[in-house]
């Protein structure tokens, strides 16, 4: 109400259009914008206030002076996740600036919130040097139990990403990256077991080397792929390159163990697996290559980069990013669940074995109804949010990072 209050919502449509000639229902629903924040306390009388503002809160905050860590019990900061972006590489807009990345960080914190039951904050940074950001969001970690980093550029993403882990105590988790991996890995596991093959029985091609592309490779031999081979604009990312930037020649360090050389067209050559995180066109005549029973998860947004018309011709499993065609390869069904399970036991980071648990817990979902159209849940699968956290949370007990 509040917020009708600041910036009415426009009912007729006279300047809810790009240009105010048009109805747009897009430009009707975010007028305002999408959140809010909201008392979990009343405010009704003298009391109240007392408690809730001075004096009562001295108490608290005298408390926490005294002992740092009962922060998490007497205020929101075990529940609250910053979501961070300096607007550089925002859906396929591309560098579109802080300001106009916020309706997308919006949308990205009430995701939290519908699908985790995870509050968040969108901040939207005017900097752009790798340090200016690392240095901001670590003077701001102090107030948050997580920091999502979304929407940067690559390859700043990845030292943005590495820098804040070294400085905070905090989850830091790039989700363009890890959530993208997470989900991937997760379908991919069922598509292969609904084609009675394992993970390691598989040789992938990913195109796109960017921060999903190597997120991707990284998660799939971590998991025991078989093996991946990695496509940039020049072709199979390999060690006998010379024009590999420092991400790409650790790429090049763990992926491609055949030692293949060439084009994108070349490595699909007998490939079970594509995955696409890149856009641009895969010919029909390179698929057609690919190995029987092939697993095609094209998922770029929106033209994927083999049309599932044409993959279906010659894949068992079709995937893509899109939601009006199965198995869409959302990352909502990992971040909040990943999150959730991070902040329930106060993990002081999010690692490898955290996010290989939560794959598995995605894929089990469906474990038992796996179809070719039916190898990752819906978002709207209510199983999916307590699976992840139950997962996520256990394995950080494992992993030594949890703290309660």
């Amino acid at each position: 109400m509040a917020a009708e209050i600041v910036n009415p919502r426009s009912d007729n449509g006279a300047d809810d259009g790009a240009h105010g000639e048009f109805f747009d229902p897009a430009f009707a629903l975010h007028r305002g914008g999408k959140m809010a924040i909201r008392a979990t306390v009343p405010v009704r009388d003298r009391d109240d206030l007392s408690l809730a503002y001075t004096p009562g809160v001295a108490k608290v905050c005298s408390a926490i002076a005294e002992q740092p860590e009962l922060v998490h019990d007497y205020t929101w900061k075990s529940q609250v996740v910053a979501v961070v972006t300096d607007g550089s590489a925002v859906l396929g807009l591309g560098d579109i600036g802080p300001e106009a990345s916020l309706p997308v960080m919006e949308g990205k914190a009430i995701l939290f919130k519908q699908f985790g039951g995870v509050d968040a904050v969108p901040i939207a940074l005017d900097c752009r040097e790798v340090d200016e950001i690392v240095e901001t969001v670590a003077r701001l970690a102090p107030s948050f139990g997580g920091i999502n980093l979304e929407d940067i550029s690559a390859p700043r993403c990845f030292e943005v990403e590495r820098k804040l882990q070294e400085r905070v105590d905090i989850p830091v988790f790039h989700d363009d990256q890890h959530g993208t991996a997470v989900v991937t890995l997760a379908a991919l596991r069922n598509a292969a077991r609904l084609t009675d093959r394992a993970l390691g029985d598989l040789r992938a091609v990913i195109s796109g080397a960017g921060a999903a592309g190597v997120a991707i490779a990284r998660i799939l031999v971590e998991a025991g792929i078989g093996d991946v081979a990695v496509c940039d604009r020049k072709g199979i990312v390999s060690r006998e390159r010379e024009d590999l930037t420092e991400v790409k020649r650790e790429l090049a360090g763990f992926t491609n163990k055949a030692g293949l050389s060439g084009s994108l067209e070349a490595a699909l050559d007998g490939a079970d697996v594509f995955i696409g995180v890149s856009g641009g066109t895969v010919p029909e005549a390179a698929v057609a290559r690919m190995a029987k029973n092939a697993l095609i998860f094209a998922m770029a947004n929106p033209t994927p980069e083999i049309h599932p018309d044409v993959a279906h011709k010659y894949a068992a499993v079709v995937a893509t990013g899109r939601s009006d065609y199965p198995n869409q390869i959302n990352n909502v069904l990992a971040f909040p669940g990943i999150f959730a399970g991070a902040l329930q036991v106060r993990a002081s980071r999010i690692t490898e074995g955290m996010k290989l648990a939560a794959a598995e817990a995605l894929a089990a979902v469906v474990a038992d109804e796996l179809s070719a159209e039916c190898v990752i849940p819906s978002p709207f699968d209510e199983r999916v949010a307590p699976a992840v956290t139950a997962a996520v949370a256990a394995a950080a007990r494992a992993e030594g990072v949890a703290r309660r």
